[in-house]
């Protein structure tokens, strides 16, 4: 499983800005078509995700995860 500081990486490859770090991160993109997508990231770096959040997390950016996996091999 992905680390967070792994998700980070690709949220800023993604062009996702951090637009909030409280308890949480919240990421955000507007896309062109006007979509806004928004995922929120524990501070906790080395920490895997927990399968179930890891999912819901992708599923929020967009992502599947054999896109993830490509991103964060390059």
């Amino acid at each position: 499983m992905p680390t967070y500081r792994d998700f980070r990486k690709i949220l800023t490859k993604l062009d996702f800005a951090l637009v909030r770090s409280t308890k949480h991160e919240t990421w955000e993109k507007i896309c062109e078509d006007g979509i806004i997508l928004r995922t929120s990231l524990s501070h906790q770096q080395g920490k895997y995700i927990p399968k179930p959040l890891f999912y819901r997390m992708l599923k929020q950016c967009g992502l599947t995860e054999e896109e993830f996996n490509k991103l964060l091999k390059d």
